[in-house]
């Protein structure tokens, strides 16, 4: 199953144009390839969530490839984000998403202290937005306190990774909690996943669903969905705890048996109006890491389960979705940012190629754990 020649013929295919689309970005930090061209976030918006995601793809193909251009751009990236440490305003609860995949990600191939440096006050700015009578991490920051939402899943390892380097327990403490709470408001009995938790913020009170990227409170936007597997299959990881790999399970049931539905490929939102066509494949990139995560953590016929969904999910984006054009920037194609979004449906963006080549890369052991 580990040597299948059709991963290593797509990885051969990303390594080509992840070679010129590199020299072609030096020092940018992309965010979207609108006709073929990447923009740049690194002095307009330099504390966008995003802004970690090609660095990690640089990163991932530094460790498979050895090329040293792959991790010069990477710790230029790293270097420039420091401007939204200073700024500080602009920073959320995303920053995981943000230097895991830039400095945590130098400091455990490299061991640069700097980086490591840089990691511990990304998590301790994660750490400041607990709030202790309602049990989460506060979303955004838009005038919502008591808002959490499903996203911050995938940003907790880096509290995970805090505790692990300066033994020091509350960073976990706090990514349990916040794990435990979304768990119990935003995760359906069917296995599919809300977006919004609203809580009062003095209180802790739970009090709605609030819609957010997907098409309502009740629906299942796919991206959130995935968020929720890899999510929950790292806290597992990380903690060892059984109940986090079942909810991951739980949400990644729901998602194999919609996403089979659609040739393997995601709708934007599993519960849509009938007759939607909106795809998000950055999602079904997403859930298939996550899968294989799961996979890690299971044996036998159940792993091969979960492992053999991810397959299928990657070679459906592979045969119909990706640009191999080494003259345009960006590999994944019809990625969505949200459902009522037009502007951003069915585009390239920057984490749907990450999440492309840490699923190709993990189907042969060969990716390098950035969560």
């Amino acid at each position: 199953m580990e040597n299948q020649q059709w991963v290593t013929e797509a990885l051969a295919k990303v390594q080509e144009k992840m070679t010129v689309v590199n020299k072609r970005n030096l020092g940018k930090i992309p965010y979207s390839a609108t006709d073929g061209a990447y923009d740049d976030l690194s002095e307009s918006f330099v504390a966008w969530w995003t802004n970690g995601f090609f660095a990690g793809s640089l990163w991932q193909m530094y460790q498979y490839a050895n090329e040293e251009a792959y991790r010069e751009n990477a710790e230029k990236i790293e270097e420039l984000l420091d401007n939204a440490l200073e700024e500080y305003m602009g920073l959320h609860h995303d920053v995981g998403f943000m230097w895991l995949h830039t400095a945590v990600a130098d400091y455990r191939i490299t061991g640069n202290q700097r980086s490591r440096e840089r990691g511990l006050h990304a998590a301790s700015l994660l750490l400041s937005r607990f709030n202790l009578a309602g049990r989460f991490l506060s979303a955004w920051n838009c005038n919502v306190p008591g808002w959490a939402i499903i996203d911050s899943l995938m940003n907790i390892p880096i509290l995970y990774w805090a505790t692990k380097e300066l033994k020091d327990p509350r960073f976990k403490q706090v990514a349990m909690a916040h794990a435990d709470t979304l768990d119990r408001y935003l995760i359906r009995e069917d296995g599919s996943a809300g977006h919004i938790a609203s809580f009062d913020p003095e209180s802790g009170e739970f009090l709605e669903m609030v819609t957010g990227q997907g098409f309502s409170p009740d629906s299942a936007w796919t991206r959130g969905q995935s968020w929720g597997i890899y999510g929950f299959a790292l806290s597992a990881r990380h903690t060892g705890e059984k109940r986090y790999l079942d909810t991951a399970k739980k949400l990644a049931n729901y998602f194999i048996g919609n996403v089979a539905q659609t040739g393997y490929v995601s709708l934007i939102d599993f519960r849509a109006p009938l007759g939607t066509t909106k795809l998000d494949t950055s999602a079904t990139a997403c859930a298939a890491c996550g899968l294989l995560e799961i996979a890690d953590q299971l044996t036998g016929m159940e792993a091969e389960y979960y492992r053999q969904a991810a397959e299928k999910m990657i070679q459906a984006l592979l045969a119909e979705h990706c640009d191999w054009d080494p003259t345009t920037d960006g590999i994944l194609q019809h990625s969505s940012h949200s459902y009522h979004q037009e502007k951003e449906t069915e585009i390239h963006l920057v984490y749907g190629d990450y999440f492309l080549i840490e699923g190709l890369l993990r189907l042969i052991k060969k990716d390098c754990h950035l969560w």
